[in-house]
């Protein structure tokens, strides 16, 4: 490898405002690449920056290189898509001093039609070696990261998670379990992707007919205790148990329901191009 090769960095992290984000997601402790740092990221950027799909629902698609996605993350306050938050997360811990695998992951388990690679998660590594899964980019998955590693279940307020291995080489499953029952969420192996296949990946999810994201607006937020989804003009409140609070809002309440439930501001202009998208 020459110098050149060795200084450049393809992920951009050099360009992150790291005292921006940080302020974004309300956090004032130290940064170093432990477990109770990564652990207290995780959460905080989790509580401040939700899931959601708006922007292509408001025509304008989805760019993920690190200055466009912290643009909108942080200077807009907006949410994203995994591969926004994955790019923008990967980017803080690099900062912060831990070492970051990006991998991309198959959504769902259906061995005789396997989904694309659309979804991002991240390998992380700190001090001492020790490595975890982190995925702030799912929606309504981790709320801490795993240690990367077949392990116990791991409790994360009244959700449970664990990995388990694949038998392909290098294969995982993040797996959940609901009602008494191991469902397997995604699958991945520890193949290093690049920054055009991120950017590939992306172009598929944000344009292709078959993305469920170009169908109706989808937006999460997860915590202890519950998952907050709107999907089209449904929203629910989830619990672990899968016992669930639901309603379909009206046209005026989805802009009411976005800066309530999820902190996202739109205008009047994007609220109403937002809810015209919404199938009847």
């Amino acid at each position: 490898m020459t110098d050149d090769q060795a200084e450049y960095d393809e992920w951009e992290t050099g360009t992150l405002d790291l005292d921006a984000y940080l302020r974004r997601i309300g956090w004032t402790g130290g940064l170093r690449p432990d477990a109770a740092v990564l652990t207290a990221l995780h959460r905080a950027h989790l509580a401040a920056i939700p899931f959601e799909n708006l922007d292509l629902m408001l025509g304008r698609g989805i760019r993920v290189d690190l200055g466009s996605v912290q643009a909108k993350l942080v200077g807009q306050r907006r949410g994203g898509y995994c591969f926004e938050h994955g790019t923008l997360f990967a980017a803080v811990l690099t900062r912060a001093g831990f070492r970051v695998r990006r991998l991309l992951a198959r959504t769902g388990d259906d061995p005789l039609r396997p989904r694309a690679r659309s979804h991002l998660v991240l390998k992380v590594a700190g001090e001492g070696g020790e490595q975890w899964l982190a995925d702030v980019g799912f929606g309504s998955g981790l709320l801490e990261p795993l240690p990367f590693r077949e392990d116990a279940p791991r409790s994360q307020g009244g959700w449970a998670y664990r990995l388990v291995r694949d038998a392909e080489p290098d294969g995982w499953w993040l797996t959940e379990l609901q009602n008494g029952q191991w469902v397997r969420l995604y699958r991945f192996t520890e193949e290093p992707q690049h920054a055009i296949d991120v950017e590939v990946a992306n172009h598929y999810v944000a344009t292709h007919p078959a993305s469920p994201f170009l169908r109706r607006p989808v937006v999460i937020r997860k915590d202890d205790r519950a998952t907050r989804e709107l999907l089209g003009r449904h929203f629910a409140v989830v619990r672990p148990d899968r016992a669930a609070t639901e309603r379909d809002l009206s046209d005026g309440d989805v802009a009411m329901v976005l800066r309530e439930e999820f902190g996202i501001e739109l205008s009047p202009e994007e609220a109403e191009a937002v809810v015209r998208r919404i199938p009847a």
